[in-house]
């Protein structure tokens, strides 16, 4: 285990990266207003795109899963950083839908890499008592990357279009590559494994098995579908919907998301201090979630129904109720499958939980084009919120370590 200090550079890094992901994956739903006009695309194409990145984004997290247990995880993670800067700026040259879907494909691919290989460094570096600040810092990145990408991304499309804004974000995400090269890719020991056997964690069989996994994934799944929903469609319901300039979009759109970087550096905070004063991980965690899905689907009710007063206020309220389950999602995982199965645990929760990208974005995109409103759209995600609860509270009986085959040492207590 790392000391503190070199903890939280490695935190502050990988958040950094996961900033640039979520940048780089949302910039087409910003992009969309301007380009559904240019490339005369219809609601269901513009669905279908911002689903697509999920084909691959979700499926690929058991592959970036296994290789973050089977080979040095910091290359892992600089190879798909890099493929998906690439990808991001290709789609700048793209003129049909059927180059956008490819690109959005190959973007998804890249950025499967970053949080089982960001869980698997956490669960071996950071200990229990850091890791909802560690999960927070990435979780803040999470949000912020959004919040630019959103209000950023909305300026350069307003003033030079949206070709210049792939350009130009795809292009400055290759720099983190510098700071990675000569930080954790050369302080850290390049982790070998034996290649001749998988016994050195659990495979994924092991953890399809664990009722805990399954539960798991499904929370995240619904966690997801809601975000997920905002982050595709929230610019294109402003505009669109609810008359919204583009400035005036961008602004309450990044705003939203500074709203939710406020709320993962909360939850990272006083989760952290909660459990150092003796309370249990699993009630700090699982009153968390619950509280994020209830909270959320309120907020909904609020953006679908509300004046422009409400519309705005409850905007920036479901930003503030996703900052509360963005680190504690991750963290939740971590925590049950413990340090030899973190990467392949977060490849499959996180698998389950992007399929809500590839049905979300395309549902809500049909469900448009059908009825001629949002409002089948909300109550969708809105349901999926609530859901979320039973995961939590049902399947889940207890967030504590799970019990692997092979274990000599006791599972931590929660």
């Amino acid at each position: 285990m790392t000391d503190p200090r070199a903890a939280r550079n490695l935190s502050l890094l990988l958040a950094a990266a996961v900033f640039i992901n979520f940048v780089d994956r949302g910039n087409l739903a910003t992009a969309a207003p301007v380009l559904a006009t240019e490339l005369h695309l219809s609601a269901t194409q513009i669905g279908i795109l911002l689903s697509s990145f999920y084909w691959t984004y979700a499926v690929s997290q058991l592959g970036a899963g296994w290789l973050a247990e089977r080979y040095s995880v910091q290359r892992v993670i600089a190879a798909g950083f890099a493929l998906w800067s690439v990808a991001t700026i290709l789609t700048g040259f793209a003129s049909t839908f059927a180059a956008l879907l490819a690109l959005r494909l190959i973007l998804g691919l890249g950025e499967s890499v970053a949080f089982p290989c960001s869980s698997k460094m956490l669960a071996e570096n950071v200990s229990i008592d850091r890791r909802g600040r560690s999960n927070g810092a990435i979780a803040i990145g999470l949000a912020l990357g959004p919040a630019f990408g959103t209000y950023v991304g909305g300026m350069i499309l307003a003033r030079y279009g949206w070709r210049m804004l792939f350009f130009s974000l795809g292009a400055l995400s290759l720099l983190w590559l510098i700071p990675w090269v000569t930080g954790p890719a050369r302080t850290l020991p390049l982790r070998r494994v034996e290649r001749t056997s998988d016994a050195a964690g659990p495979s994924f069989l092991d953890i399809i098995r664990k009722r805990e996994a399954i539960g798991a994934g499904l929370g995240h799944f619904c966690a997801n579908y809601i975000f997920y929903f905002v982050l595709s469609w929230l610019p294109y319901y402003l505009v669109e919907v609810r008359g919204y300039s583009l400035t005036r979009m961008a602004t309450i759109g990044g705003l939203t998301y500074v709203m939710h970087a406020v709320g993962a550096w909360c939850t990272g905070y006083v989760g952290d201090r909660w459990i150092e004063r003796g309370e249990s991980p699993h009630r700090v965690y699982a009153t968390t979630l619950v509280a994020s899905q209830v909270s959320s689907a309120v907020c909904l009710v609020g953006v679908l129904l509300g004046g422009p007063l409400l519309l705005d206020a409850s905007l920036l309220a479901v930003g503030f109720t996703f900052g509360l389950a963005s680190p504690t999602l991750y963290a939740v995982g971590q925590l049950l499958a413990g340090p030899k199965a973190a990467g392949r645990w977060i490849g499959f929760q996180g698998a389950v939980g992007n399929l809500a990208g590839i049905a979300g974005p395309a549902i809500t995109g049909f469900l448009v084009d059908r009825t001629g409103s949002f409002q089948s759209a909300f109550a969708l995600a809105i349901g999926f919120s609530l859901l979320g609860v039973l995961a939590w509270t049902i399947v889940i009986p207890r967030i504590t370590q799970v019990s692997w085959s092979g274990d000599v040492t006791a599972p931590a207590t929660a």
